[in-house]
């Protein structure tokens, strides 16, 4: 059985990371998004396994001694990680599994598994991003400046990414995102085992 991929998103906040995951699993059943885990209370109508995996903190700490995540932060009190378990497992299964996180936690899922697919989002510009991010009305004048120079110096990571697309329009940058899932599932290094079985016959 072919090994399904880990593909990676990453991008300034307002770049539409997580819309473009939301319809990439819309119209691909067959990819599954990382569930992180979490030491947080759950929120409103959140489910375990479903929206996290809620754990102690006791657990999450020994979880971390046993190099059990991907990545993991700590963020508010709170710490977040990608199970290395959970993600290997559906991997080994031959599933696509997608990952939307920040870009230091994506730079750390490839120094542990490189054999990701990493993919960087960008805006169509840093005026468009900045209009994005003012348009959802949640942040302050000086909240936005502090995004947009974050947002500035993180467009520099993007060439530590396999691949980068700019988010215009989302039914376009999905049809990359898919296209770049295509080509990575057809090179020759992912195909070892069709390529031998077809020798050997």
């Amino acid at each position: 059985m072919t090994k399904g991929l880990l593909i990676v998103v990453s991008g300034p906040s307002g770049a539409g990371k997580g819309t473009l995951c939301k319809e990439l699993i819309r119209r691909n059943n067959e990819i599954e998004l990382s569930i992180s885990c979490t030491t947080r209370d759950p929120r409103g109508k959140e489910v375990d396994g479903v929206n996290y995996y809620f754990i102690s903190t006791e657990e999450f700490e020994s979880r971390i001694e046993n190099n059990d995540f991907l990545e993991y932060a700590q963020v508010y009190g709170n710490y977040y990680g990608t199970p290395k378990w959970k993600v290997l497992e559906l991997i080994d299964k031959g599933v696509d599994v997608i990952l939307e996180i920040d870009i230091q936690g994506a730079l750390k899922v490839k120094e542990e598994y490189p054999d990701g697919v990493f993919v960087f989002v960008l805006p169509p510009s840093l005026q468009e991003l900045k209009e994005r991010i003012t348009s959802r009305g949640t942040d302050s004048k000086d909240a936005i400046i502090k995004r947009m120079d974050c947002a500035y110096e993180e467009l520099s990571y993007a060439f530590k990414y396999d691949y980068a697309i700019v988010n215009d329009y989302v039914e376009s940058a999905v049809d990359k995102i898919e296209a770049i899932i295509t080509a990575e599932e057809n090179k020759a290094n992912r195909q070892k085992q069709t390529i031998n079985s077809i020798r050997e016959n």
